[in-house]
């Protein structure tokens, strides 16, 4: 029996990838609990897993914001600034204090939990990474190291030029590795995991079994810049509900439904819906192009219409057009008739549907969580990295 405390930073994008993992583990007979800001404790208590409370503040829930343009330098700097340094800085002394409290085994963190691998290596603590980013990119050229190193001698540990602690002693990838930009492979301690479905713990919708016969599009854009969209929604809605299609859509829980206005019978709003319950149903799926959601489309073997706002998800636009997967809009240029045309393109076009099945035929074929919790067994004995 190994105790295993799982930390994330960020909302549930970070927390959902480490989900899978953690509940083979319970199923298996270990202890697990999970560290995290003060606004998701309830999320993962939702999931039905032990959260611990990490600070008495920080980690608030996202705010509305206006749209705006792309633009990779601001968001670089952006998670520089909120990840790199105010994020880690304030984790390192909680998660200290956690860990010499909960005496953990082994600790695993989302890749972005900056803050928790520093104080897992401060106390000589194994401990495992998680990857949220699908491209790979993202992080590698953020320009994350200044702030790192700054903070890591802040905790007597030596300077990590090639940032090593990222990848220290075992990373899991739950993404095809197909996917993966190949400029960035894995390193030699990475193992590409199948990320089980089954994460829902709600029941679906009614109407969900009963939708007509014709093609289901699932249109989101996540959890956080969906707070950020602007006027996106009702000009992708626009466009959509035109379609002789299912329109299926979820908003988020801090948005109002009625905000859309009045919908034809083929819309179906939602505010939260796990997508393992809808994307069964979809023929095609349009999203800001986010790890959780790309993932779960190449998951499923569904083509997408991306629409990337900021983060990582332009990054991910570009692989999955590079990759015959996805038609990408622009999202202030992208009009009403630009997100139907392109909808329609993907519909009528087998070849998006068939690179899509590729992937769904490759992430069947990676080992499930249960081998990532033998991966963390073997850490957790041994302190020692876990080659491929």
């Amino acid at each position: 029996m190994t105790r295993m405390l799982f930390t994330f930073i960020g909302g549930s994008g970070h927390f959902l990838p480490l989900v899978p993992v953690a509940r083979t583990a319970v199923a298996l007979g270990h202890i697990v609990a999970f560290a995290c800001g003060p606004a998701m404790v309830a999320t993962v208590e939702a999931a039905g897993l032990q959260a611990i409370q990490l600070g008495a503040s920080g980690g608030s829930l996202p705010q509305r914001r206006p749209l705006r343009p792309l633009d990779a330098a601001r968001e670089a700097q952006e998670f520089r600034d909120l990840f790199a340094r105010q994020g880690a800085q304030n984790r390192v002394p909680h998660t200290v204090d956690l860990c010499l409290e909960w005496q953990p085994d082994v600790v695993i963190c989302d890749e972005t939990n900056f803050g928790g691998m520093v104080a897992a290596e401060r106390l000589g603590l194994p401990y495992a990474v998680v990857l949220v980013m699908a491209a790979g990119s993202f992080v590698q050229t953020a320009g994350v190291e200044g702030a790192l190193n700054e903070l890591r001698a802040q905790y007597a540990l030596p300077a990590d030029p090639q940032l090593e602690m990222l990848h220290r002693y075992l990373v899991l990838s739950p993404f095809p590795p197909g996917f993966r930009d190949p400029a960035y492979p894995l390193p030699p301690t990475g193992h590409s995991i199948r990320p089980d479905a089954g994460l829902a713990v709600q029941e679906a919708p009614a109407w969900l079994s009963r939708l007509p016969a014709a093609p289901t599009v699932y249109f989101t854009l996540g959890t956080v810049f969906n707070m950020e969209s602007g006027d996106l929604f009702s000009r992708a809605l626009a466009g959509l509900r035109k379609l002789p299609v299912n329109v299926i859509v979820t908003i988020g829980n801090e948005l109002d439904p009625a905000e859309l206005g009045p919908q034809p019978a083929n819309v179906h709003i939602e505010r939260y819906v796990p997508q393992d319950l809808i994307l069964p149903h979809c023929d095609v799926i349009v999203s800001h192009g986010g790890s959780g959601s790309v993932s779960g489309a190449l998951r499923y073997g569904r083509p997408s219409v991306l629409i990337p706002m900021g983060a990582d998800q332009p990054l991910n636009a570009a692989r999955c057009q590079e990759l015959g997967l996805a038609q990408v809009l622009d999202p202030i240029a992208a009009t009403p008739e630009a997100v139907h045309t392109a909808v329609a393109n993907v519909l009528s076009d087998p070849g998006y549907r068939q690179a899509a099945q590729r992937f769904r035929t490759e992430f069947a074929a990676l080992p499930g969580p249960d081998h990532a919790v033998q991966l963390l067994e073997q850490l957790a004995v041994g302190k020692r990295p876990v080659v491929g």
